[in-house]
């Protein structure tokens, strides 16, 4: 299954905030919409990193409660791993996995197309195997 199947059926809604924010607001925007990252977006358009709830909790630990008054941008990850509509779930998983990630925006050319966390593809993982199973299931019953 493809990555761009996946956003069919899920939409392509990503939430997005700027650099400036702070990371008090960060955290109560991914509590509040129950989501575990968010792109942050500079000029409403240009990916500038992403922020997850890793991220809060690193400068949290690093420099206490003050950390919250910070703008994302002293604690967004920069280096941002990207996924490709055409790519498969497989691909993705291992990439996720190697790097130790858990959300990836998806990009189609440079335009923010959504995103997929391991949750979202683990999910479709388990449905492909099912629908495996169940096709196996018919066969044998077939005789």
């Amino acid at each position: 299954m493809l990555v761009s199947q996946i956003l069919k059926d899920k939409g392509d809604l990503v939430f997005t905030a700027s650099p400036q924010e702070t990371v008090g607001a960060a955290a109560a925007l991914l509590h509040s919409r129950k989501v575990g990252a968010m792109v942050v977006l500079e000029d409403d358009e240009t990916i500038a990193g992403i922020l997850s709830e890793r991220d809060i909790v690193r400068i949290i630990a690093k420099e206490g409660a003050v950390a919250l008054t910070r703008p994302i941008s002293t604690c967004m990850t920069r280096d941002v791993v990207f996924a490709q509509p055409e790519e498969t779930i497989d691909a993705l998983l291992s990439r996720m996995t190697d790097r130790r990630i858990r959300h990836l925006p998806v990009c189609k050319g440079k335009r923010l197309a959504g995103i997929v966390s391991i949750g979202d593809l683990v999910k479709y993982k388990i449905r492909e195997a099912e629908a495996e199973a169940d096709g196996l299931k018919a066969y044998i019953a077939a005789g």
